[in-house]
């Protein structure tokens, strides 16, 4: 089974965990105050294991530019609209648009970089689409007077908002790949696009505009959370999608990817004690067969 693919899948296990983890945290500090903070937190992390085993040497300025253009509209835009969904749709719903990159970045990957698709890898794009779309905007079941199914606010709103993270993430990827492609290391290439995105929101929250601000100081159990959250999601899950990025189509690798809101749904199980509904299960299985297309192209 190629490498990169199971790279991309280990990425979306790690997103699929952080989404429910990071939701409470996200809540108490605006999307805007937990995305600076984890940023930060995850920019730490990895200077340290950058600087420690050397991966900064041989860094040239071309490759530069672009991971810092595709921390700025990938991390910075893409992961701060992604929370404002998260906190408006709650995991579930704001999952299943974030998956919509996928199809995004595979047609990016055709138009730019002429990564033209196999019909069998292009029927597991479509067939993963679809299951993630099934299993995530199906009927709730009994899951749905949970928290994490409320909805705050207007749905069309907060739709606009995961559709135009879908977007940022794609295109972040896109921008990413021929840096990647070059064998670019992991580790500097993710360090290199979180810093971007911290002295962006740093900037940004500098000004005086009051929807950008944190609603709140952090807490020990929230400080908490979010470092796991930040480990988790960006110090391991992003580094896998990078290494992802060496080896395998952007179409393919962000399908791979996306696939977190079929992954979250025995975790939501476990967590809240209540079984998903039969449509999410059928939309799993959907994904999985679409994966199983990739895996054999």
């Amino acid at each position: 089974m190629p490498v990169h693919e199971l790279a991309a899948l280990g990425a979306a296990m790690c997103w699929a965990f952080t989404g429910i983890l990071s939701q409470g945290a996200a809540q108490a500090l605006g999307p805007f105050g937990f995305n600076r903070l984890r940023q930060s937190m995850v920019a730490a992390m990895l200077a340290v294991i950058v600087l420690a085993t050397g991966r900064w040497h041989g860094i040239a300025m071309g490759d530069l530019g672009r991971l810092a253009l595709s921390g700025l509209i990938g991390i910075f835009m893409g992961d701060t609209l992604l929370y404002v969904a998260l906190i408006r749709l709650g995991p579930r719903r704001s999952g299943a648009l974030f998956a919509l990159n996928a199809p995004m970045a595979a047609v990016m990957g055709w138009l730019v970089l002429g990564e033209a698709l196999p019909p069998l890898a292009i029927l597991g794009v479509i067939l993963s689409t679809l299951g993630v779309a099934v299993a995530v905007l199906g009927r709730t079941g009994r899951s749905g007077g949970h928290r994490f199914e409320a909805v705050n606010g207007s749905v069309w709103v907060a739709a606009a908002y995961g559709l135009l993270a879908a977007a940022g993430q794609a295109l972040g990827s896109l921008i990413a790949r021929p840096v990647m492609a070059g064998g670019f290391d992991p580790y500097a290439a993710s360090l290199i696009r979180v810093s971007v995105a911290v002295a962006c929101l740093i900037l940004l929250m500098a000004l005086p505009i009051r929807a950008v601000r944190a609603t709140a100081r952090p807490t020990p159990a929230v400080l908490g959370a979010t470092a796991l959250s930040g480990l988790i999601a960006m110090v391991v899950g992003m580094t896998m999608l990078m290494f992802a990025l060496q080896g395998g189509k952007v179409g393919i690798v962000s399908t791979l990817s996306a696939l977190s809101p079929v992954l979250i749904l025995p975790i939501l199980w476990v967590w809240t004690g209540v079984r998903p509904s039969g449509a999410s299960w059928a939309g799993a299985l959907i994904a999985v067969a679409g994966m199983g297309l990739i895996f054999l192209t």
